[in-house]
C-alpha cells in the first residue's frame, strides 16, 4: 500500500496514477473561514450585524467582544502554518471597513482582521514559490462594503500578485470570438503549465475577467452537533454531488440562544467534543466521479485537529479503485 502522506508538499508526493485524476475528483482538505485566527477584537461589526447586536455590542462590549471572539475564531494557525500542514482549499470572506479612506480590504467573521488582504496573500504567493508543485483553491466571498471600483482595484491586484499561476476557468480566443472553459484541472495539466492558483470569486465579476472562476457550492449545515451536520451532509449526498468542486463543510454553528445558554463553551470546546463522530464519517467517504463521492472537505481548527492527514487519506481509495479495473 502506498502511503499518503499531509507532508507540505502532499499533491506532488501523490502517486503517478493520479496526476491526470481531476482536482474535482480528489479529496482536498479545506479550511473554514481561514483568517478568523486573526480577529481584531476592538473592530467594527461587520455592516450585516443586526442594529440590534450593535445596540448591544455598543452598551456592553466587555461582554459582547470575548464571547464574539470565542465563537467567531475559527482557526488558530496562521495560512502559511495551515498551508505547510496541507491545507488546499481557503475560504477568505472579504470586506471593506466603513467609512475607511484607504482601499485596505479585510477578513471577516463577524468582526474585522488585523491582516489585510493583500499581505495575507502575498504570503500564499511567497509559499508557492517554495512549493512550485501545490496548488491551492481560494475562495473569495463575502464582499461586504465593496464598491465595484474597489473590485476592480482588488481584482488587479491579484492578477499581478499570482499572474501566470493563475489557472483561468476560462480561455478566450480573441480570433474567432470563442472561448473555452476548462471544468476539470489535473495535476499534470497545472504542472505542465506552471499553474497553481484557482481563483473563486464569488460576483458577477469571473464574466468578465476569465482567470477568476465562479463561486464553489458550500454545503453548510448551519447545525451544532456532528450528528445533525452528518445528516444534512448525507441528504446533500442522497442528492447527488454538483458539478465542478463543491466544499463538504464539518464546521458546527452556534446560534445565540444556543450560545447564551454555554457561556462556558466555545466554538473550540464544541469542535474538539464532536470530533470523534465527524471523525468516523470522514473516513467512510470516497472521493472520485459517483454521484456521492466528495471533493473538497473544510472544517474548523484543521491544526490540532488532524483533518488533513484524514482527508488526504481517502485519496488512497481512487487508487484501489483504479486497480480494481
Amino acid at each position: 500500500m502506498i502511503k499518503m502522506s499531509c507532508s507540505p508538499d502532499w499533491m506532488s508526493s501523490l502517486p503517478e496514477e493520479l496526476w491526470d485524476t481531476p482536482l474535482t475528483e480528489l479529496a482536498i482538505p479545506g479550511s473554514h473561514d481561514a483568517m478568523s485566527y486573526c480577529l481584531d477584537i476592538n473592530s467594527p461589526l461587520v455592516p450585516s450585524e443586526s442594529d440590534c447586536f450593535r445596540i448591544l455590542d455598543g452598551l456592553f462590549c466587555c461582554f459582547t467582544r470575548p464571547t464574539i471572539f470565542k465563537w467567531a475564531t475559527t482557526q488558530d494557525k496562521s495560512i502559511e502554518e495551515q498551508l505547510s500542514m496541507g491545507i488546499r482549499y481557503f475560504d477568505l470572506r472579504v470586506a471593506h471597513k466603513l467609512k475607511d479612506p484607504s482601499s485596505d480590504l479585510y477578513f471577516t467573521h463577524v468582526i474585522y482582521t488585523h491582516l489585510t488582504v493583500l499581505e495575507t496573500l502575498s504570503s500564499v504567493a511567497l509559499w508557492l514559490n517554495s512549493h512550485p508543485k501545490e496548488v491551492v483553491i481560494l475562495a473569495c466571498s463575502h464582499f461586504e462594503g465593496i464598491s465595484d471600483e474597489l473590485h476592480q482595484s482588488f481584482i488587479f491586484s491579484l492578477k499581478k500578485m499570482f499572474g501566470s499561476k493563475l489557472c483561468p476557468h476560462k480561455v478566450s480566443f480573441p480570433f474567432c470570438g470563442a472561448s473555452q472553459t476548462f471544468r476539470s484541472p489535473t495535476l499534470r495539466s497545472l504542472w505542465a503549465a506552471g499553474q497553481q492558483v484557482i481563483l473563486s470569486y464569488d460576483s458577477q465579476h469571473p464574466l468578465r475577467h476569465p482567470e477568476l472562476w465562479p463561486d464553489i457550492p458550500y454545503w453548510w449545515a448551519n447545525q451544532c452537533t456532528a450528528k445533525e451536520v452528518i445528516s444534512y451532509l448525507d441528504w446533500n449526498k442522497e442528492q447527488g454531488r454538483p458539478e465542478g468542486f463543491f466544499v463538504c463543510g464539518l464546521n458546527l454553528t452556534a446560534d445565540r440562544c444556543f450560545i447564551t445558554e454555554n457561556l462556558r463553551q466555545s466554538l473550540r470546546t464544541i469542535t474538539f467534543s464532536n470530533w470523534e463522530c465527524l471523525q468516523g464519517w470522514v473516513e467512510k467517504q470516497t472521493p472520485g466521479s459517483g454521484p456521492q463521492s466528495l471533493n473538497i472537505i473544510a472544517g474548523d481548527f484543521v491544526g490540532p485537529l488532524p483533518l488533513c492527514s484524514l482527508i488526504i487519506a481517502l485519496n488512497q481509495k481512487l487508487l484501489r479503485k483504479k486497480s480494481s479495473r
